[in-house]
């Protein structure tokens, strides 16, 4: 694997992150690689619990954008083998602003990552993510995908993409916070500090750096003392009501308006500015206007 480690401790299946010096931002490797190790865990019948976190200064920055947009659109991350339909040379001809672009082939690569991020949803042994200093933008859909959340007091969430060039895929925020809350997240862009995501009821319970490790173990092991068969029905019963409610239809919206969300006016000038003077400084200048640049280490 490229982007992440994968370990059993005891009864705990541990998926780590590991692209620390890029912020452990997202490639199109990151999905599949992701599915491939929850399935690992939920075939072991030893595992009753995974512990999803990052190595480095933060869990996720979002997708790794930084060199793509600098080269511009038509440079976006390709899908799939070559002479595949979905191989790189399909990919930047679609995004390619000089050329027609086809929603469908924008949909299927980014519902692939999708089913990626989802494999945390539909695992049968529940999931507990660990956030520290940052989660933005794409790094957000492994967050809201698992079960639980711990996160460090002043770690900072949310999807500033909204401001311009993205739709969260997963469309999970209006089931973890209820609607209104999402509508003042994704309006804005804004994000939230760890204390503000309990508060919100969007993580279970938050710490300071240094106490986060010792809280986050301690649930997992509380977790692990259950009987699989009484996880995985807990865990079954309780993801019915999300899927009454209409996830599925949000996610196949949210995913085409992603897309549509890259090749808006608004996400050409944005991809052109990143050209232009770097992805970094476009980022900031939209984010300026609302008072919070961040941390210069977010990718999305």
């Amino acid at each position: 694997m490229e982007t992440m480690t994968y370990a059993v401790d005891g009864r705990i299946a541990r998926i780590t992150l590991n692209r620390p010096e890029r912020g452990n931002s997202l490639t199109l490797r990151t999905p599949r690689e992701l599915a491939d190790c929850v399935e690992q865990a939920n075939l072991d019948p030893a595992v009753h619990v995974i512990a999803l976190a990052g190595n480095g200064k933060g869990f996720c920055g979002g997708y790794d954008l930084e060199l793509s947009a600098e080269r511009g659109m038509q440079a976006l991350p390709s899908y799939g083998p070559p002479g595949s339909p979905l191989d790189g040379q399909v990919q930047r001809d679609n995004h390619d602003p000089g050329q027609t672009w086809d929603p469908m082939v924008d949909y299927q690569m980014m519902a692939r990552n999708v089913r990626g991020f989802m494999s945390l949803f539909h695992s049968e042994k529940p999931v507990v993510c660990k956030v520290h200093g940052f989660c933005v933008a794409g790094g957000t859909d492994l967050a809201l995908c698992s079960d639980l959340l711990v996160i460090e007091d002043t770690a900072k969430i949310g999807y500033p993409p909204a401001r311009v060039w993205g739709v969260p895929t997963t469309a999970l925020w209006l089931h973890r916070i209820g609607l209104e809350r999402a509508k003042r997240l994704l309006f804005t862009g804004d994000c939230l500090s760890g204390s503000e995501a309990v508060a919100w009821g969007l993580a279970i319970e938050c710490a300071p750096r240094d106490q986060l490790d010792a809280r986050f173990e301690s649930l997992l092991s509380r977790i692990a003392r259950m009987p699989i068969n009484q996880l995985v029905m807990m865990k079954l019963m309780l993801n019915q009501a999300v899927f009454a409610q209409g996830l599925a239809q949000s996610q196949m919206l949210g995913t085409v308006f992603d897309g549509i969300a890259r090749h808006t006016p608004e996400g050409h000038g944005f991809a052109r500015r990143a050209a232009e003077a770097g992805f970094r400084t476009a980022v900031r200048e939209r984010d300026e206007p609302f008072g919070d640049p961040g941390p210069s280490t977010f990718k999305g």
